[in-house]
């Protein structure tokens, strides 16, 4: 990036390292952070209406909806995150090919099962071999949004499931005995209130979520905690402009303060949004700011 990078070998101090800060691979490590935030950003409200609509459904008064609603919550919990990462993105990707296929290549008569092997007709790959990198990045990036909104959508399901259920059930019935009719109770009684008493819970769902990022190596994503064991192991002149020893533990320092920077920063923000939801609310909260006032 410098002109003064063109020889790292007459290098020392801080020249050295500005220069080894600003490789490709490091460009590479930024960009993972940027990869990683975005992924947050995109996944919590998916995750969030993924919630809403299972817990939604929980509630439901037509049996097989509230059946599946209460399915999803219980099977998706019920399962550790890495063996359904690894699941259900292998099942996703054969089912794109699978569907794509049938449409694609309607005369292919070979089994697409073949023992242990699932062979499908070059057009239906997903992607296709000749697809642009950026292509192959963002189909992993798209797989990972949704597997990361499934199972955190179930988890936000369940909390937002017992929100529901915590709003007084006599401002329900007073919604009823105004004539409002089930859907206006829902929308305009229920979901308001609601928020209050799951806020807490969904609170401690980002930071899990915040945490679980690292699993997307999983899904063939470079990300921070990829980047930061490649670059920080052992490299020698023989392979690298920029020779150093094991510093692995540096770098993960790094990642420590950041997410605990990140997270610090989340329940700022989260402590914000909670005082201003229990404003006027005849909640613990809204009596302890009422007191204050």
């Amino acid at each position: 990036m410098f002109e003064y990078c063109a020889d790292p070998s007459q290098l020392e101090g801080f020249r050295w390292l500005s220069c080894y800060l600003t490789t490709g691979k490091h460009m590479s490590l930024y960009w993972s952070v940027v990869t990683v935030l975005t992924l947050l950003a995109i996944t919590a409200p998916v995750a969030l209406a993924f919630g809403f609509a299972g817990a939604s459904a929980a509630r439901s008064s037509f049996f097989p909806l509230r059946w599946f609603g209460k399915a999803y919550i219980a099977l998706v919990r019920g399962v550790p995150d890495i063996a359904f990462f690894l699941f259900f993105v292998i099942a996703l990707d054969q089912a794109i090919e699978y569907l794509r296929h049938k449409v694609l290549c309607p005369d292919w008569e070979e089994p697409i099962r073949q023992g242990n092997d699932f062979v499908v007709c070059q057009a239906a790959k997903m992607p296709l071999s000749s697809a642009p990198q950026w292509v192959h990045e963002s189909y992993g990036f798209g797989i990972a949004v949704v597997t990361f909104a499934i199972v955190f959508g179930a988890f936000a399901a369940n909390v937002l499931f017992g929100a529901m259920r915590a709003v007084p059930r006599a401002q329900l019935e007073t919604a009823e005995a105004y004539g409002m009719s089930q859907r206006q109770t829902f929308w305009r009684v229920l979901v308001p209130q609601m928020w209050v008493f799951a806020l807490p819970g969904l609170s401690n769902l980002w930071m899990v979520l915040i945490k679980a990022t690292p699993l997307l190596f999983l899904l063939g994503v470079e990300d921070i905690v990829y980047w930061a064991r490649e670059l920080g192991g052992s490299k020698t002149p023989r392979f690298t402009d920029y020779p150093h020893g094991d510093w692995r533990m540096w770098y993960f320092l790094a990642l420590l303060v950041f997410y605990l920077l990140f997270t610090r920063f989340s329940e700022v923000v989260l402590d914000r949004i909670m005082a201003r939801l229990t404003h006027g609310q005849a909640t613990t909260g809204g009596e302890a700011q009422r007191k204050a006032a």
